[in-house]
């Protein structure tokens, strides 16, 4: 196609028509948002108390997983995280595998994140594999919720051991190791 000064002239002016429509259309869309109703009148708690779990008692919980895994001829790595999510604390075995300490952090972030061990979130993906493209989420045996009364103030992930079932069981032993101290 050969361009002379008249035709590239009609294409700018053309183009630049089709955006002033296309943004006319877009503004014609746009409506002022609907006000909220008036906020009930009864007084209400601005700030939030949750419980969390304390830095010494997620290094305790750590130590006893890596431990009772180790007494069990398992090398293994232990992350515990508080309720959002966030590493408190990692410990990894000597002889833990190089993908141990990754996926003892997802199994943790996951079973806090979903308030559910993780071995129920494994089944529930084979139904819906949508949880395994969440962003974190590890869906595999292995992350245990820390749970006083109905709350959960974190999670132990265990990553490293040929079964899931195995990191699952070391996590279930620290937590019920230090239960005592975490209901206080």
């Amino acid at each position: 196609m050969n361009l002379n000064r008249t035709n590239m002239k009609f294409f700018i002016t053309a183009a630049t028509c089709a955006l002033f429509t296309t943004a006319l259309h877009a503004q014609d869309q746009l409506r002022p948002l609907k006000p909220l109703p008036s906020p009930p009148q009864t007084p209400s708690q601005a700030v939030v108390s949750q419980k969390n779990l304390s830095y010494e008692h997620a290094m305790q919980l750590a130590q006893i997983t890596v431990a009772v895994c180790a007494h069990n001829n398992q090398s293994v790595a232990a992350t515990v995280v508080d309720r959002s999510g966030a590493v408190l604390a990692v410990l990894r075995a000597d002889k833990a595998g190089p993908t141990s300490v990754a996926g003892s952090e997802r199994k943790a972030y996951t079973a806090a994140s979903f308030k559910t061990p993780t071995s129920a979130l494994m089944e529930r993906s084979l139904k819906n594999p949508n949880i395994a493209h969440i962003p974190g989420a590890l869906p595999l045996t292995g992350g245990v919720p820390i749970m006083v009364g109905d709350e959960v103030i974190g999670a132990v992930g265990v990553g490293g051991a040929p079964d899931g079932r195995i990191d699952a069981q070391c996590a279930e032993y620290a937590i019920n190791k230090l239960k005592p101290l975490l209901e206080k």
